[in-house]
C-alpha cells in the first residue's frame, strides 16, 4: 500500500464508513439522529462543560436544531443541562453517567478493534499516527464555514 494521497483518501473513507456503520447502529437502538451521537462525543470529549452554543458551531447547527437535538438527548437520559454559573442563562451539558455504561457497550467492539490494531505497532509508530490524526481533525476543523 502506498503512501499518496489517493491512498490515504481510500483508507480515509473506508474508516469513516465503518465508524458510521456504528454510529447509526447506536443511534437506532436509542432512538436517536446520528447528527445526536456526533453531540453526545462532543459533549463527551469537550475539556470544558459543554455549551449549547458552542454545541452549535462545533456541529455547524442552527440555534433551533441544536434545541431539539439537546431535547431528543435530555429526553432519552443520555444528557443533563446544569445551570452552574450565577448567570442562569449559562447552561452546561454533562453526559449522563447512567448514560455511558449503554454507549461503552455498544462501542466496545470498536475499542477491541482499535486496540488489536494498535497491537501491531511499535509506541513510536502509533505517536506518528497520532500526529497525524490530530493534524487531520485540525485541518478538517479550519473547513467549517464560519456561523453567523
Amino acid at each position: 500500500m502506498g503512501t499518496d494521497l489517493q491512498s490515504f483518501a481510500v483508507q480515509l473513507r473506508r474508516m469513516n464508513g465503518e465508524i458510521n456503520r456504528l454510529v447509526h447502529g447506536f443511534a437506532g437502538e436509542h432512538g436517536l439522529h446520528a447528527t445526536d451521537v456526533q453531540a453526545l462525543a462532543a459533549i463527551l470529549d469537550a475539556t470544558e462543560p459543554m455549551t449549547p452554543g458552542r454545541l452549535r458551531g462545533h456541529l455547524g447547527l442552527t440555534s433551533g436544531a441544536v434545541t431539539a437535538c439537546i431535547d431528543r438527548l435530555e429526553r432519552a437520559g443520555h444528557i443533563r443541562r446544569v445551570r452552574e454559573s450565577a448567570d442562569r442563562r449559562v447552561v452546561h451539558l454533562y453526559y449522563a453517567a447512567d448514560a455511558r455504561s449503554a454507549a461503552r457497550s455498544h462501542f466496545r467492539p470498536l475499542a477491541r478493534a482499535t486496540d488489536s490494531a494498535r497491537s501491531r505497532f511499535t509506541e513510536a509508530e502509533l505517536a506518528v499516527a497520532l500526529r497525524f490524526l490530530a493534524a487531520m481533525n485540525d485541518e478538517l476543523s479550519r473547513l467549517r464555514p464560519t456561523q453567523t
